[in-house]
């Protein structure tokens, strides 16, 4: 009887022990393995299903076990990439934009290099680089691309140029414009311009007989730097005579209103070129196309100073109507010589020459020595233009 009892046990047991489906195993320390009922998971009843916290099973159970995740290698923060720009060559922003000055560089010559007729001349190129002089270095860096808005070697953002570096590559640029006229205007008796980088009102007549003599248009105005007009004025040899001037006469003068300028040659032959005033507002200097000069007044008895009929006044004075030894081509309106010469219309309707370039006139037209007034075209033998009107 005790056997049976024993074999129904052990197989009670080890059914217990092969079903899954209906066991839970809960080790414990020491405990016994509970059977448990599917009718009562939470263990209410008795069972074995669910935690024994108290170890009433035999055994107090551990915390359930926690599943601790794997070791991960600490975060490393990594810094934005700095956002670039590529540029070639190891230090130099735009290569494109930028030379290096070699011993026989001048900036002229990088103006001719990279001379785009619009934005490169000294003057900007002095600005774009900040040059206080046109001095250059051998193994300067320069920036050849002004206007951009970017320093070409750093990369840097341009800021306006510098007043003081501009007013200084002006003044040099009308330095080097004054230098050029007075080389170009050496030989005709006309004085000479001070080189002061001042483009004042007698550089500006300057120009505009340059401008004439050249075939360009005349104005009395600056003259751009970098500009096709400066091209042509630094690369001349020497001063044309004006297309206008009446070449096929033996002796002419071509005076031109817009510019205040005379010019006297004889055929192609270019003799003088003076400064003149001809007439204001309300007394026009009238234009003239191969006008004969008919009478020349050395006014011997006044000292070469004949007194206006038109203009009398009481005493010489070329200010209200007085001429020095005035050579007429048309009615009242004369070449004549005067102690005051602007460089703008001031006259009542003559051509003013100074006193001196008047002398050299009359002694050119062989007229010197003539004592008594002379009505003779022939004898005086001056051809006069006149054309052109002054922009106020």
């Amino acid at each position: 009887m005790l056997r049976r009892s024993a074999l129904v046990v052990g197989g009670a047991l080890l059914l217990g022990a092969c079903s899954t489906a209906t066991t839970s195993t809960t080790p414990g320390d020491g405990g016994a393995i509970g059977i448990g009922d599917p009718a009562d998971p939470a263990g209410v009843n008795g069972g074995a299903n669910g935690p024994d916290t108290a170890g009433l099973n035999g055994g107090s159970d551990p915390a359930p076990a926690t599943t601790a995740p794997p070791p991960t290698a600490p975060e490393t923060t990594v810094p934005p990439r700095a956002t670039t720009t590529t540029v070639p060559g190891p230090e130099i922003f735009n290569e494109e934009c930028v030379v290096e000055i070699g011993p026989a560089d001048s900036l002229t010559s990088l103006v001719e290099r990279f001379d785009d007729g619009e934005t490169i001349n000294r003057i900007t190129l002095r600005a774009e680089n900040g040059l206080v002089s046109e001095d250059l270095q051998p193994g300067q860096l320069l920036d050849v691309c002004p206007g951009n808005g970017l320093d070409d070697v750093t990369g840097a953002e341009r800021v306006d140029a510098d007043e003081e570096v501009v007013a200084a590559a002006v003044k040099t640029n009308v330095e080097a414009q004054q230098l050029k006229l007075n080389q170009l205007f050496d030989g005709y008796e006309t004085r000479e311009l001070l080189v002061d980088g001042i483009s004042g009102p007698v550089t500006r007549q300057r120009l505009c007989a340059a401008r004439l003599a050249l075939g360009l248009d005349p104005e009395a105005t600056d003259m751009e730097a970098g500009s096709e007009e400066e091209r042509i004025l630094m690369t001349a040899s020497e001063l044309p005579v004006p297309e206008a001037a009446p070449t096929d006469q033996n002796r002419w003068v071509l005076i031109d209103q817009t510019c205040q300028i005379l010019f006297a040659g004889a055929g192609e032959e270019l003799a003088f070129v003076f400064p003149t005033s001809t007439g204001q507002e309300g007394h026009q200097t009238r234009s003239q196309t191969r006008s004969r000069a008919f009478r020349y007044d050395p006014a011997s008895d006044n000292g070469g100073w004949h007194d206006s009929t038109d203009f009398p006044v009481s005493i010489d004075n070329p200010l209200n109507g007085n001429m020095y030894k005035p050579i007429y081509f048309d009615g009242g309106q004369a070449i004549h010589g005067a102690n005051n010469v602007p460089t703008s219309p001031q006259s009542k309707g003559c051509a003013r020459l100074s006193v001196a370039h008047q002398e050299l006139l009359v002694d050119w037209l062989d007229l010197e020595f003539n004592t008594a007034p002379t009505w003779s075209r022939s004898e005086i033998g001056l051809t006069v233009n006149i054309q052109g009107r002054y922009q106020y």
